[in-house]
């Protein structure tokens, strides 16, 4: 009797840790418009919160939901392309989209905010070269870390490192500068 009662009680044990493990997953992260980002992303010995969910619309069409990550929260585009910290920016998609799709949005904005154009423009296209088609449910995620670069991954796979913070400011501008893909993203993004 005593072995069956601990037994149910052990079950019972690892029943509530498991809940509890669950609750806390879904507490750590945020949901728009089915996409679900963490709350948090780990890069090198940083850790990065999610500043804010935003959504990239194009015509009718919803195609992204962008995070922007941050090791401080911020509401100032200016400052955080301005300052010299780990950020990250990913994109989890809504609809499949070809490489050519994604590279011609991408240059788009790299063409209408980043202010230094020319001095990045080999790497941004060495970058471009390397964007995949995606599909439905898949992430591309953007991380900036000072003294190593940014870095392309998608899923959990780095694709590749940019040096220099003068890259990072021009990739990160495609969605915090100026001319973003829209401004209902990048209000998202900034929380």
């Amino acid at each position: 009797m005593k072995s069956s009662v601990v037994r149910t009680l052990g079950f019972t044990a690892v029943l509530v840790m498991l809940t509890a493990s669950t609750l806390q997953t879904v507490a750590l992260a945020r949901e728009l418009e089915g996409a679900t980002l963490a709350d948090t992303v780990k890069t090198g010995e940083k850790t990065l919160k999610l500043n804010g969910l935003g959504l990239r619309k194009k015509a009718m069409f919803k195609v992204y939901v962008g995070g922007l990550y941050l090791e401080s929260p911020s509401k100032d585009a200016n400052a955080i392309l301005a300052s010299d910290q780990a950020k990250a920016i990913r994109l989890y998609f809504l609809r499949d989209l070809t490489k050519a799709q994604l590279v011609e949005a991408f240059q788009e904005g790299f063409e209408a905010n980043a202010k230094d154009k020319a001095a990045q423009k080999a790497a941004f296209d060495r970058m471009l070269a390397l964007v995949p088609d995606v599909k439905t449910g898949s992430t591309l995620t953007f991380t900036y870390l000072p003294g190593r670069g940014t870095t392309l991954q998608v899923a959990d796979k780095d694709l590749g490192v940019f040096e220099g913070k003068g890259f990072a400011d021009a990739v990160f501008s495609i969605w915090l500068g100026s001319k973003p893909p829209s401004e209902d993203l990048k209000k998202g993004m900034l929380g």
